[in-house]
């Protein structure tokens, strides 16, 4: 049964959605993944949507999918740019991985309007300030 199936715990895997200024004084959006831990994933998947209501309008994104093959400890990957016209959606990340033969997921949903200057935080990892999801 679905429930005898034991799921290991995903620790110290994040994701980030940073706010950096470029080169033309124009401020981007872009998600990344973090692996805090002291070994390497392998074989990431990530799957991102964003979906909710404007109005009375149901509204969904597309789902797109990222691969990537080694995210090295102690690091951070670019998973997207994201733009600021999704912010009042629900912003879903579904990160699946590999340590060992052992498969790891977890689901990360920034909520409708929570990406905003006010909830920014310094990311050391990404050495800008953003708002991380655990």
């Amino acid at each position: 049964m679905k429930e005898d199936i034991i799921k290991p715990e995903v620790k110290n895997v994040t994701v980030a959605v940073a706010k950096k200024v470029n080169d033309a004084n124009v401020e981007e959006w872009s998600v990344y993944l973090i692996n805090q831990n002291d070994h390497e994933i392998e074989n990431t998947l990530v799957t991102s949507k964003g979906y909710g209501e404007q109005g009375n309008e149901i509204q969904k994104t597309s789902t797109l999918r990222h691969f990537l093959q080694t995210v090295d400890a102690n690091s951070a990957v670019l998973i997207e740019p994201i733009q600021k016209e999704v912010f009042h959606l629900n912003n879903e990340y579904w990160v699946s991985y590999y340590i060992e033969s052992k498969i790891y997921d977890k689901k990360f949903i920034f909520l409708p309007d929570s990406i905003k200057d006010e909830n920014l935080t310094y990311i050391k990892e990404l050495d800008t300030k953003g708002i991380l999801h655990s």
